[in-house]
């Protein structure tokens, strides 16, 4: 392989050793045999592996993003809370779709590791063990954005208050004159989507209302599974007169599900959402929904990764949850009698 740059894939198959293991060599990890490392620059030399940043020098300045797509409102606000809070950190952010078709989990790590990033976000709702020990085997600093299940203790986590937002939420609706209260909820795999959930069920039992199954309908956090959610709310034969999304997108199908069926918003159905992104303030009418910050959410990301990079036995909070609220616009109105 003379004359060409070769990756880190390509170093770990002439040395004998895994990808992680050149990882370690490169960022000067002391946990490696002196062998193993002087196999490992040998073979660097091989194939001709070129770093972009030795080990002992100053930080990269560059954090990486890895997100489950960038063309949801979602998405956009952990995007921008991020390269604001590098920005007045004197970083760069590098985004990365991981459900974009070209996307190969083992061609990004190499990329990675090759940037030497001080480094990873993950706002990954689908976060798998695979894709967990791949991060984790960077041994770069890691914070994972609203966590799709219970993390090692190790894991910097940061969410929200999904909890309180969906009680507070349910109670709102309730408050406004409303007893028949619906629920698209987010998949149950979600955690934060399963606490939304149970801030909905306690809402109705402080008030001593029995919850019932037909107005609680699971739905993926999007336009077009929100609007199937609220058609099978929408039909039933006592249908709900509110109904509490547990994402905006959601919401928004269910916008469309109602005007199809000449359902005014909000004289005949109230409707609060989950998230408060740019897309609740466009709908009309203009969304109540929960506050989610996402944005501060991904600014603390960034400030535990500069820590940890920095110092990698820095004391920092590893488990962060960010307070959820009401945001009041147009779409929940008290019930008429």
């Amino acid at each position: 392989m003379a004359g060409s740059r070769g990756t880190m894939a390509d170093v770990a198959a002439a040395a004998g050793v895994s990808v992680p293991t050149v990882s370690k060599v490169l960022n000067g990890r002391a946990d490696v045999a002196e062998a193993t490392r002087a196999k490992v620059q040998r073979a660097m030399q091989e194939v001709g592996y070129v770093s972009k940043r030795l080990p002992g020098t100053e930080l990269a300045g560059v954090i990486d993003l890895i997100i489950e797509g960038v063309d949801s409102p979602w998405a956009l606000e952990i995007i921008r809370g991020t390269e604001a809070a590098a920005a007045h950190q004197g970083a760069a952010v590098v985004v990365t779709s991981s459900v974009n078709p070209s996307f190969e989990l083992g061609a990004w790590l190499d990329a990675v590791a090759a940037r030497r990033s001080d480094g990873v976000i993950a706002a990954l709702p689908s976060l798998g063990e695979q894709q967990l020990k791949a991060l984790q085997d960077l041994q770069a600093p890691l914070v994972v954005i609203d966590p799709s299940a219970p993390l090692p203790e190790h894991i910097s986590t940061i969410g929200a208050t999904n909890w309180a937002g969906g009680f507070a939420a349910t109670n709102r609706l309730l408050d406004l004159g409303h007893t028949r209260v619906g629920i698209i909820a987010g998949p149950e795999r979600v955690p934060g989507a399963v606490q939304r959930l149970e801030g909905y069920a306690a809402a109705l039992r402080r008030r001593g209302i029995p919850l019932d199954p037909a107005l609680v309908v699971e739905a993926e956090f999007r336009i077009t599974t929100g609007h199937a959610a609220a058609v099978e709310l929408l039909e039933l034969a006592d249908r709900p007169t509110a109904v509490f999304c547990s994402s905006d997108q959601q919401a928004a199908g269910l916008y469309e599900a109602a005007r199809e069926r000449d359902i005014r918003i909000p004289s005949e159905l109230s409707v609060i959402g989950f998230d408060d992104t740019v897309l609740s303030r466009y709908l009309s009418p203009a969304l109540t929904t929960v506050h989610q910050p996402l944005a501060e959410m991904a600014g603390e990301a960034i400030r535990i990764i500069q820590q940890l990079a920095h110092d990698p036995k820095a004391h920092v909070a590893r488990h962060l949850e960010l307070k959820t609220s009401i945001v009041e616009r147009r779409s929940a109105v008290t019930r008429s009698k």
